[in-house]
Parts: C-alpha cells; sequence; structure tokens
C-alpha cells in the first residue's frame, strides 16, 4: 500500500469499520432470529446450535488461511472476494427451506467472513503505522461491532415484526454490496512486497487443524466430553497442529512465524480475546431466548433492550484505545476482564421477575468489558506483528475471537442443557411422554408443546421449563464469569505492564515490529 500520507487514512479507516460491522451484523441478527426459526422451521436446540456454529466453524477453520493469502495475494482483492461471498451466502439462507440448508448456507457465508475480517484490520496497520493512531483506528474498529450490537438486534426484530425471517438474512446483501463497491473506490491494494510463496501445506493443515477443533467442541455435548469420539476427534485436532508447526518449523517461507508466540504481546493479549469471547458467545446464545421466551417480548422489544449493552461495548472500545496509551495493556485489559466477570456473576441472579434497569445495569458492566479487553488486545496483538505482515497477525486475532466464541457456545451450552435436561425429565408420569420429549428440545419447545394439553400437565410442564432454564442460565453464566476472573489472573501476570510505542517498522524481524520495547 502506498504510505499513509499518499492514502486517505479516515476514508479507509470509515470502508474497514463499515466492512467488519457487515460481518459483525450477521452474528447478532441471526441471535435475535434463533427464537423464531423454532417455530418457523421447526428447529431443535441442536438445529440452533449449528446454525450459529457452522457459520463460526468456517470462519475459524479457514481464518488463517485468509489472513496468509491477504498478505500473499493483495488485501484488497481478498476484501472484495470475501464481501461477495458474504453477501451471496446471506442471500442464499433467506430462501433456505430447511434447518439443513440454512445451516448450509451459513456455512458458506463463514467462507466470505474468513476473508473479509483479518483483512480489515490489516488494511488498517498499513494505514496508521503510528502507535497512537494506530490504537485509535482500532478502537474505532472494535466500536463498529457495539453499532452492529445494536443495528442488528433492533433492525432483525423489526423485519421480524413486519416480514419472514428470510429478511433477516436478505438485509445484509445491500450493505456488503455498499462496502464492496466502497472498498474498490477508496482503498489501495496492498501486499508483502516479498511475495514469498503461498505455504499450501500451512493453509491447509491449519484449516483442518481449527476446523477439527472446533467441529469437536461443537459435538462434544451431544457426545459426551470424555466419549470415544470426542477424545478422538481432539487427538485428531492435536495432531494436525503438531504437524503443522513441525512443518511451520521447517519451512523457510512458513505462513505462521511461531516466533510471535515468544512475545507477550502477543501470547496473552491473544488468550484475554479467546477468554472474553468465550464467555460472550455462550450468554449471548442464552440472553435471547431468556428475553424472548421467560419475559415475553418480541423481537424487536428485544432489540431495543440489548441496546444499553451495545452502545457500552463502542464506548469501551473508544476509550481503551485511549488509555492503553497512558495506562498500558495490563491494566486496560485486566479492568476489562473484571468487568465481565462482574457482569456474569451478576446475570446468574436473573430470574422471572428481575426489573430492566437491573437487567441495563448488568449490560453495561458486559458491554465495558468488552470494548475494554478486545480492543486494546487487538492492539497489542498487531503491535507485536511486522506491518507487512499484519495480515497474518490480524487472522489470530480473529481465530482467538472465533475458537473462543465457539468453545463458549459448546461449553456454556452443555452446562445449560444438562442442567435444563434434570427439570424436564423429572416431569411426573401423568405428562404425556411425547410432550416430555418435545420439552427437552428447547424451552421454545416446551411452551409450544404446554399449549397442546389440558391445563393440569401444561402448568407443570412450563414450570418445569421455568425452572431447568433459570437453573441452566445461572450456571452457564458462573461458568462465563469464571473463565473471564481467571483471564483477568493470566493477564496480570503475562501481559507487559506498558504498551510499545513509536511507529511499527517495516523490516522489522518477527515479534520485533515497533521500535521501544516492552516495560515489565
Amino acid at each position: 500500500m502506498s504510505p499513509a500520507t499518499r492514502t486517505r487514512p479516515g476514508a479507509v479507516l470509515a470502508v474497514m469499520c463499515l466492512a467488519v460491522f457487515t460481518v459483525n451484523v450477521d452474528t447478532t441478527i441471526v441471535n435475535v432470529t434463533l427464537p423464531t426459526l423454532v417455530a418457523e422451521l421447526g428447529a431443535t436446540t441442536r438445529d440452533l446450535q449449528w446454525i450459529v456454529d457452522s457459520y463460526l466453524l468456517v470462519f475459524a477453520a479457514l481464518v488463517l488461511a485468509g489472513g496468509s493469502l491477504s498478505d500473499r495475494l493483495g488485501r484488497r482483492a481478498l476484501l472484495v472476494a470475501g464481501l461477495a461471498v458474504f453477501g451471496l451466502g446471506n442471500a442464499l439462507a433467506a430462501v433456505a427451506g430447511t434447518p439443513g440448508e440454512l445451516i448450509a448456507a451459513r456455512a458458506f457465508t463463514g467462507i466470505g467472513a474468513a476473508a473479509v475480517f483479518p483483512t480489515t484490520l490489516s488494511i488498517l496497520t498499513q494505514v496508521f503505522r503510528e502507535r497512537a493512531a494506530r490504537a485509535r483506528a482500532i478502537g474505532l474498529w472494535g466500536a463498529s461491532t457495539g453499532l452492529a450490537v445494536a443495528f442488528g438486534p433492533i433492525t432483525g426484530g423489526a423485519l421480524l415484526e413486519q416480514f419472514w425471517w428470510g429478511s433477516t438474512f436478505l438485509v445484509k446483501l445491500p450493505i456488503a454490496l455498499l462496502a464492496l463497491a466502497l472498498v474498490l473506490a477508496l482503498v489501495p491494494e496492498s501486499r508483502d512486497p516479498a511475495a514469498p510463496r503461498i505455504d499450501t501445506a500451512g493453509l491447509v493443515l491449519s484449516a483442518l487443524g481449527l476446523g477439527a477443533l472446533v467441529y469437536t467442541i461443537i459435538e462434544a455435548p451431544g457426545h459426551g466430553w470424555g466419549s470415544v469420539r470426542t477424545l478422538l476427534g481432539a487427538a485428531v485436532a492435536a495432531g494436525l497442529f503438531a504437524a503443522f508447526v513441525r512443518h511451520e518449523r521447517r519451512t523457510s517461507q512458513p505462513m505462521l512465524d511461531l516466533r510471535l508466540f515468544a512475545d507477550r504481546r502477543f501470547t496473552a493479549a491473544a488468550l484475554a480475546i479467546t477468554v472474553a469471547f468465550f464467555a460472550l458467545f455462550g450468554f449471548i446464545f442464552l440472553v435471547t431466548q431468556y428475553f424472548q421466551f421467560l419475559r415475553g417480548y418480541g423481537p424487536l422489544e428485544t432489540g431495543v433492550r440489548i441496546l444499553p449493552v451495545a452502545v457500552c461495548v463502542a464506548i469501551g472500545s473508544v476509550l481503551g484505545s485511549l488509555l492503553v496509551v497512558r495506562l498500558g495493556n495490563k491494566l486496560v485489559v485486566t479492568t476489562g476482564l473484571l468487568s465481565l466477570a462482574v457482569a456474569y456473576a451478576w446475570v446468574s441472579t436473573a430470574s422471572d421477575v428481575t426489573g430492566y434497569a437491573e437487567i441495563a445495569g448488568q449490560m453495561v458492566f458486559l458491554g465495558l468489558g468488552m470494548g475494554l479487553t478486545s480492543a486494546p488486545a487487538t492492539e497489542s496483538i498487531m503491535g507485536a506483528v511486522q506491518t507487512d505482515k499484519a495480515g497474518i497477525g490480524s487472522a489470530v486475532n480473529d481465530a482467538t475471537r472465533e475458537v473462543g466464541g465457539t468453545l463458549g457456545v459448546a461449553v456454556i451450552g452443555s452446562v445449560f442443557a444438562s442442567l435444563y435436561a434434570v427439570q424436564v425429565e423429572s416431569l411426573p408420569a401423568g405428562v404425556p411422554a411425547e410432550v416430555v420429549r418435545a420439552a427437552g428440545d428447547s424451552v421454545g419447545a416446551a411452551f409450544t408443546a404446554a399449549a397442546q394439553v389440558p391445563a393440569g400437565p401444561a402448568e407443570l410442564v412450563r414450570a418445569a421449563a421455568e425452572r431447568g432454564f433459570f437453573d441452566g442460565l445461572a450456571a452457564g453464566c458462573l461458568v462465563a464469569s469464571g473463565v473471564a476472573l481467571a483471564g483477568a489472573v493470566v493477564a496480570v501476570l503475562a501481559l507487559p505492564a506498558r504498551p510499545p510505542s513509536g511507529p511499527v517498522v517495516p523490516g522489522g524481524t518477527a515479534g520485533q515490529g515497533v521500535l521501544a520495547a516492552d516495560a515489565t
């Protein structure tokens, strides 16, 4: 890319924020749509998990490959291709007729997201080379997540109340096309000037390893975490990663320079992001069902009530990017993780009589915690990477988000499902067996089944489903809180106290992307 003085940094930043906003809207709209899919497509809890996780699986499996290819083939070119695939995937999702078809379309959409997400961040690193400017740009990039959290549920809710569920997917097509047009008009091409050959073996091994890991995590709750199938999947993933590491150490032009992981700015920050998204994704999976099934809010009402967390994610991202230059990554990231731990512990006390003012207070802690964690940690990762290798650094950042998020949905969902099942399975013999089986699928299915039986059994089913939901919600949120607290401890112990200073050195050695060393 041309030096920043020869580009229009503000315009490039705006376009990159729009592109990443497009991808982030996808997840938030899908989560609001999940309860509707239970009624319209007959989706079970497992279907709902795969509607979310098929996208995450493909995204996580291909994101390292996407970042590496952007450095070698051109960042703008890959971003354009990714936006086109992303838009097409959402168009296909809009016309899906079964949960299986929707899951396949979501997987295809994940291919586009794997190209878009790392490329936006690497382009920003090329344009904003001075440390403070780069931190501010990443803060605004992160704030676009907050805007997506707000825009997605509200827009999705409004569409669900006026149109069919497919409109929540179709609405993303024009946004993707607008972002694509602006990229072509305003963003210059850039790539690694050394232009090494593509590390095909590294690309394949990383995709297979991440894919095997995420798939095993997704399937573990259904088969059992200690089952032969789960252990075999974990062993396959470990073997693929071992082969990847062995190959990357031996090849002269590796896809990922493994020396980066010796830099605590890089490794500790990546862990912090993994922890934050582990907790967030698992929580979001449950909270949309809480609002719509247990509190009786419609889709639009749900979207409006999620606004506090959305606004606070945006505020926290911008605030974190400003504070990190003055206070350092350790203090800001640790504060963010502690805020998340408080938020999830507080949410675990929720019930069907919890007032919205209390829920809004929980969301403030949650949103600020996410902003203060993710934006500064992302800046720390990108500061440790050579400018010309920004694509792969961004891809590692994104892979930690997706693996952490997928693990959160699987683990927290598994904890929730086990406690929910205990209550449903304890229903007395007077409740028809087919109603008990239906109630075991989801709380929404339980309420639907209850409406088809006499008042006595119906009340028993609804009461059991509510008890099971709140038992599962409390346990899942306590798991999220504990993980966030453990992440805060690691951040205190491992993350360098002060951020790097000075401009990124384009030709520095791996893990030496800045002039000044970290103060510990």
